[in-house]
């Protein structure tokens, strides 16, 4: 299967582009991306969904490929985000979607479920589990926990220098960011700079190539056109997502799957049946970049976890 064609849908704040593929009278189901990624990530997953008979809606979210990129910070926060998906479903006739996010893209997916349920009927998250809210802001908390050369914490506190060294050496960073992992992460080597820029800069990295030159450069050329500035401002609006979910309840009652990765630096799920209780969890043997690296294992997990809930029939309010 061909990657879908695409198409633009305005959004109440950006112009989302978009791939579409299976049936438009199936139930809906987005796939999310995340950082440093696109729509194209999930070139494993839409030919089995599409299908599996769903509405499989791949948006590249605001600031990525040929959607925009607006230029004020704020404009990347959780309420525009969500806003944006919700408005996908708006577009497209559907009342609600089942959400599947991975990395920044599962952030989304999750603050979906907390801040607009009504429009989410079930939850597929790979990598990033569930982050609570506590008495701190999340960047303020990193930075005394793990210090300023953390990725996150650089990116907030050093506006655009991040951005400008990984635009200056775009096709190597993503060559040394997208690898496969064989084995837990190490501890980076000491460097005056923060890991993620020494990565960018470094003649090679760890680990085999992800994928191949035809579909790096899939990236490379949508990263060509927007820079990394527009990604990193979704970092840059932690503290302010911070202050949004103030109050709201943090609790998801919808049917949830949890994907990790076994080699991920990324943490596994901890307690996350406390917020979702209605929850499956899987490991698989790999990295970050789980539905590339294992993308067998990862469909098979997600149709079968679709399949087991019912979630392949249209729900009663979309009927």
């Amino acid at each position: 299967m061909d990657f879908p064609q695409a198409e633009f849908v305005r959004t109440r704040g950006a112009t989302l582009e978009v791939f579409r593929a299976g049936t438009a009278g199936g139930p809906a189901i987005v796939l999310c991306h995340g950082w440093p990624e696109h729509a194209y990530s999930w070139r494993h997953q839409i030919p089995v969904l599409a299908a599996a008979g769903f509405d499989v809606i791949v948006p590249n979210q605001r600031g990525y490929g040929g959607s925009s990129c607006p230029e004020a910070i704020e404009a990347y926060d959780i309420t525009a985000l969500t806003d944006d998906l919700e408005d996908l479903l708006i577009h497209y006739g559907h009342e609600q979607a089942i959400f599947v996010g991975h990395d920044w893209g599962a952030l989304v997916v999750w603050a979906m479920a907390v801040l607009k349920p009504a429009r989410v009927r079930a939850v597929a998250n790979l990598s990033v589990s569930y982050l609570r809210r506590g008495p701190e802001d999340w960047v303020s908390f990193w930075r005394k926990a793990l210090g300023p050369k953390h990725y996150i914490v650089h990116f907030n506190d050093a506006p655009g220098a991040a951005d400008a060294v990984l635009d200056a050496h775009r096709t190597n960073f993503l060559r040394n960011m997208y690898r496969r992992a064989e084995a837990p992460p190490s501890a980076p080597e000491d460097s005056d700079l923060p890991p993620l820029l020494a990565l960018a800069q470094a003649p090679t990295a760890p680990g085999a190539p992800l994928m191949k030159d035809e579909d790096l450069a899939v990236f490379d050329q949508a990263f060509a056109r927007t820079g990394f500035t527009p990604g990193i401002n979704w970092y840059r609006n932690f503290a302010r997502n911070w202050a949004t979910l103030e109050g709201v309840r943090e609790r998801i009652t919808v049917p949830t799957l949890m994907i990790w990765g076994h080699f991920d630096m990324v943490p596994p799920p901890k307690d996350l049946e406390a917020v979702a209780p209605d929850l499956e969890v899987h490991g698989l043997p790999c990295g970050h970049w789980i539905q590339q690296e294992a993308p067998e294992e990862t469909n098979a997990l997600l149709i079968a976890w679709l399949l087991q809930r019912g979630l392949q029939t249209l729900g009663q309010d979309q009927a």
